[in-house]
């Protein structure tokens, strides 16, 4: 409705799917949970299986926009605008999550780091939607954190937000898998593929957490617009990194304890 009201898309019918059963709510299995595409952020962030290892979700969800755009606003109409801003996108990019997608040809799934291609640009052909959104359960020792910066403390549209995705080995002192997702520093939602490996079989320390936010600020892309030049992105996504990485080693702790 947005971009039609800003005259950037004028299309000739309008389809309500809020009423289509089977699009909206939470499903949980023994090794992963399931969203429906229509599910409300306001749901999200009060659902009590994420106050733990998926935390993340709840901070992003908590974030977008106030209460009445978190009671009406859906999951599924996030990732299908692809803004390279989107709040939510970057936690389900670091949660390896994947798309399902309806059409009249049947169905099929979609790695969500494959479904946007550029800024405003899926793979969602015209005739389909997307249904659901799976993500996998983490293993034990496992944390996730959501960071966004903008320029006033709500209702305000990311300069730059970062997902983190944590998980430790047995001893609890070196990083055994990572995921990073960066939003509104690059053409699209990325991962920061290369701080990623660096810190797989490290420390997982604030030596190891500051030179990883210098590897994820050298990968990304931004540009200068209103709300931050590039390189003052470049050194927040420096620093945010940095910043999430640490706060999922501290939740981490809390789970050993």
């Amino acid at each position: 409705m947005i971009q039609i009201n800003r005259k950037k898309i004028d299309p000739s019918h309008l389809i309500d799917v809020a009423c289509l059963p089977g699009l909206s709510g939470i499903a949980e299995t023994s090794d992963e949970f399931t969203l429906g595409a229509l599910t409300k952020y306001h749901t999200i962030e009060t659902h009590p299986a994420f106050a733990g290892s998926l935390r993340a979700l709840i901070e992003a969800a908590s974030v977008i926009g106030g209460r009445q755009v978190q009671n009406i606003a859906t999951i599924g109409g996030n990732i299908v605008n692809a803004s390279p801003a989107a709040d939510f996108v970057p936690v389900l990019l670091a949660l390896d999550a994947v798309l399902d997608i309806t059409g009249p040809n049947g169905s099929r799934s979609v790695p969500l780091q494959d479904f946007i291609v550029g800024p405003g640009k899926t793979s969602l052909l015209p005739v389909e939607i997307v249904t659901s959104i799976r993500l996998a359960k983490l293993p034990a020792r496992s944390a996730t954190a959501f960071v966004k910066e903008g320029r006033r403390r709500a209702m305000e549209i990311s300069v730059v937000c970062v997902a983190a995705c944590l998980t430790l080995e047995a001893g609890g002192s070196r990083c055994a898998s990572v995921r990073l997702a960066i939003g509104a520093a690059a053409p699209k939602v990325f991962r920061a593929k290369a701080a990623e490996a660096y810190l797989e079989g490290q420390l997982a320390d604030q030596t190891s957490f500051a030179e990883a936010g210098k590897l994820a600020a050298e990968e990304c892309a931004p540009i200068s617009d209103v709300r931050a030049s590039a390189d003052y992105r470049r050194r927040l996504v420096s620093i945010m990194v940095e910043r999430a990485l640490t706060a999922c080693f501290e939740r981490t702790g809390e789970e050993r304890r």
